[in-house]
């Protein structure tokens, strides 16, 4: 079985945002280190060489395959900032649908700009898919 490519690494979270080319997008991953880490209660950590995380939980799926990511995390790629965890909670098409612009994939939500979506909002859907996850 192949091994899993996203795991934590000890890589600077703050020099990997730095690194962030695009000053909007650098200043919207500050401010989303910053809205996850109030929302979780825990300092953000990489995982891969581009995910931003915070916390962590064990998966293992039928086929046997097992491993770990994190409850909530974040990637700004080029195209869209991606938010993973999101889906977690009943509660999360409700706030959705009150998040303004984004659109979501399987488990992702993808957001063009921080400005694009209300941000108190944002904070619950996390502290709320924080929740779903650690109550399992």
């Amino acid at each position: 079985m192949a091994e899993n490519k996203t795991k934590p690494t000890k890589l600077s979270v703050a020099a990997f945002i730095e690194a962030i080319p695009e000053p909007a997008r650098r200043a919207d991953a500050k401010d989303l280190v910053k809205i996850m880490q109030r929302a979780a209660g825990e300092k953000p950590q990489m995982w891969g060489p581009a995910i931003i995380g915070f916390g962590s939980y064990h998966y293992r799926y039928e086929s046997g395959r097992e491993g770990d990511m994190p409850v909530v995390a974040f990637s700004p790629r080029k195209a869209a900032t991606v938010l993973y965890g999101m889906n977690g909670s009943g509660e999360a098409p409700s706030l959705l649908a009150k998040l303004g612009k984004h659109t979501t994939g399987k488990g992702c939500v993808y957001i063009k700009k921080l400005a694009d979506v209300d941000q108190i909002v944002l904070e619950e859907l996390v502290a709320k898919a924080w929740e779903a996850k650690r109550a399992q």
